[in-house]
């Protein structure tokens, strides 16, 4: 299927005006450079969210016009930056819901036609320049039963993964767990993949040192994911642990409370459910945090917890676990038994050195992704 990315664009410009490709400017009046960001939901609602937020904002106060292609805008429009809302398409079946979105970003490109700009997506797309993977590539399938490809479903998925990394001119991994996957399951495409941008994180009130009761302490999870991100193994950790920790608590933040209470039915209180929460302020408050994901291909929220010095126990599936110090806490085998698992998390809460403070700025992220689209632009005009 042919796509029609700012590539093309440039060249249909210059032909139609009968000049050199070179003539065809790429930058906005400002000095900036034009950039279109492409998310479904655009705001601070989630992980891959939030990381197209941040960077988007960024970008804006380095000089950049930056216009936003959603399906909704989920907060208030920042100031300075375009968003344009396509509306939303039903969320299920998701890979129909991709392909909607899709065809709307697609049309929007074609009756907008502009020669100096870089499409940037985080979504399954064909118009594009550049390309961020947030999650492992679908081709994982390709490990599993022969049966699942009778579906329809994996075969649509399987196309927009592949046509979205043939369209992009750069691939960017957020981890380099995902870049490893990338470059497995897609090894033609091992030339356009850049290095990892790995997520920034926001200014936090770091933790107070404390030293932990001996009979209590808070352990914090989070995830709106929470089966994906090990909620039930996290309970079973913290419940091994309260024989000895009787005022123990563990803290969720993230899912609906009202989607959880049924899971805490047996327990006589020893939990808090927080709820969805914008801001991280929470942190501070958290003696451990506790991560067992059984896939993760980042974990922001590992990265903004150490950024608080507050100790992590983290499964090594999680792409953050390249940056988890042994001073940081403790990085297991996904595989681990409970009996591992409540023994890390003991150690953390008895520990009384400092956690080292993580430290990466969302401009540290944006400059990274200007450099990308500076170097894929000056390509394009040799």
């Amino acid at each position: 299927m042919a796509t029609l990315n700012s590539v093309a664009l440039r060249r249909q410009v210059a032909t139609l005006q009968n000049k050199p490709e070179i003539e065809v400017g790429i930058m906005s009046e400002s000095g900036g450079i034009q950039i279109v960001q492409v998310v479904k939901r655009y705001g601070p609602v989630g992980g891959m969210e939030r990381y197209v937020w941040e960077l988007t904002l960024e970008l804006q106060k380095l000089g950049h016009q930056v216009t936003v292609l959603c399906e909704r805008c989920h907060t208030d429009k920042p100031a300075g930056i375009s968003v344009v809302e396509l509306g939303e398409t039903a969320k299920r079946p998701r890979w129909l819901s991709q392909v909607r979105f899709s065809r709307r970003v697609a049309r929007w490109v074609r009756e907008h036609p502009r020669a100096n700009r870089v499409i940037h997506s985080h979504e399954r797309l064909g118009v594009h320049d550049v390309t961020t993977f947030h999650g492992p590539p679908f081709a994982t399938i390709y490990e599993k039963g022969w049966w699942r490809f009778i579906s329809l479903r994996v075969w649509v998925r399987l196309y927009l993964e592949r046509r979205e990394l043939e369209t992009a001119s750069v691939i960017v991994p957020n981890s380099s767990f995902i870049s490893r996957q990338l470059a497995r399951y897609y090894p033609e495409m091992a030339a356009k993949i850049s290095a990892p941008v790995i997520p920034g994180v926001l200014p936090v009130r770091p933790r107070e040192p404390r030293a932990v009761a001996a009979d209590g302490g808070v352990v914090g999870f989070v995830g709106w994911e929470w089966q994906r991100k090990g909620l039930p193994q996290a309970m079973e950790i913290v419940a091994a642990l309260r024989s000895a920790r009787p005022n123990l608590e563990l803290w969720v933040a993230g899912p609906d409370p009202s989607e959880l209470k049924p899971l805490f039915a047996g327990w006589a209180g020893g939990y808090r459910l927080l709820g969805w929460r914008e801001d991280n302020a929470y942190l501070g408050e958290l003696d451990v945090l506790l991560h067992p994901a059984k896939a993760e291909p980042y974990g922001m929220v590992i990265s903004e917890a150490m950024a608080a010095r507050v100790p992590v126990v983290i499964s090594d599936v999680c792409g953050a676990a390249e940056h988890v110090v042994p001073d940081a806490g403790s990085v297991l085998p996904l595989s681990a038994p409970i009996p591992a698992w409540a023994r890390a998390v003991e150690q953390q809460l008895t520990r009384m050195e400092p956690v080292p403070q993580y430290d990466r700025s969302w401009g540290t992220v944006a400059h990274e992704y200007e450099r990308i689209y500076r170097e894929i632009l000056e390509n394009e005009l040799k």
